[in-house]
């Protein structure tokens, strides 16, 4: 998919974050976006700003298939051929050692971030297959290569999305639909108030002292994927604030 095939794009996880800023973005080139997310309210409010037929609300949880198959069949029948989807959708629940994890927090997140991508993944792409061309962005994390203490069932939910996207290009060959892969580091968006359950100043306190990426920063790199020429793969993009380091510990800066 370069700037100038426009047609459907798919966004999951579009409610908040990267993938609300993504949609938006890609709306603006000129393509019809459907937003995927939980949330009728969020989605409702970012159909609204974008103008008529631009945004198209799925109401959906991609962890129930079935669901989202109905929301996205809401639509499909009347848009312009798919072109890419953005694979945004995936969270963190709780946060510490292994060995004190509670099971209902790794379910949820191999449920979202490994189930529902495939979800997602299997519902939209034969639509790319046979329209020859096409572009799936899927969205990592930097936990995927650089591990930290507390991040184990995040991070390899990660590893898994960036080995499917690689798989996914060896599979693809010679069908024109191209692969890949986001990984950004630390970002401001909703994610650690999901991953510390709603606790406000502890997810505050995350990112004191420190300049992180912003949801615009993502969706800058999802977008430049998307706009390469059709010869061009990108497989696979790590973006990182500049005070985050590989291991423990950020260059925190106070007044």
């Amino acid at each position: 998919m370069s700037s100038q095939e426009l047609g459907t794009v798919v966004v999951s996880g579009a409610s908040s974050g990267f993938g609300r800023v993504t949609a938006r973005r890609l709306a603006a080139q000129g393509h019809t976006v459907i937003a995927v997310a939980r949330r009728a309210d969020r989605l409702a409010e970012l159909a609204d700003g974008e103008g008529p037929g631009r945004v198209l609300p799925a109401v959906a949880d991609v962890t129930d298939l079935d669901a989202l198959e109905r929301a996205l069949d809401e639509h499909l029948p009347h848009c312009p051929p798919v072109v890419g989807l953005v694979n945004n959708a995936g969270l963190s629940s709780g946060f510490g050692p292994v060995q004190s994890a509670k099971v209902d927090d790794w379910r949820r997140m191999v449920d979202t971030n490994v189930s529902g991508l495939l979800h997602t993944t299997t519902l939209l792409l034969p639509r790319l297959i046979a329209g020859g061309r096409g572009h799936i962005v899927n969205i990592g994390s930097i936990a995927a290569r650089y591990p930290y203490a507390g991040g184990n069932v995040y991070a390899a939910t990660k590893a898994f999305v960036h080995q499917l996207s690689l798989s996914m290009r060896t599979d693809l060959e010679g069908t024109g639909v191209r692969v890949s892969c986001v990984a950004p580091g630390m970002a401001r968006t909703e994610f650690a108030l999901v991953r510390y359950d709603g606790d406000q100043e502890r997810a505050d306190r995350l990112y004191d002292g420190v300049s992180p990426l912003s949801p615009d920063d993502v969706a800058d790199a999802v977008l430049w994927c998307l706009s390469r020429p059709p010869h061009v793969n990108v497989n696979m993009i790590e973006i990182m604030p500049t005070d985050q380091p590989f291991g423990l510990g950020f260059a925190r800066r106070h007044a």
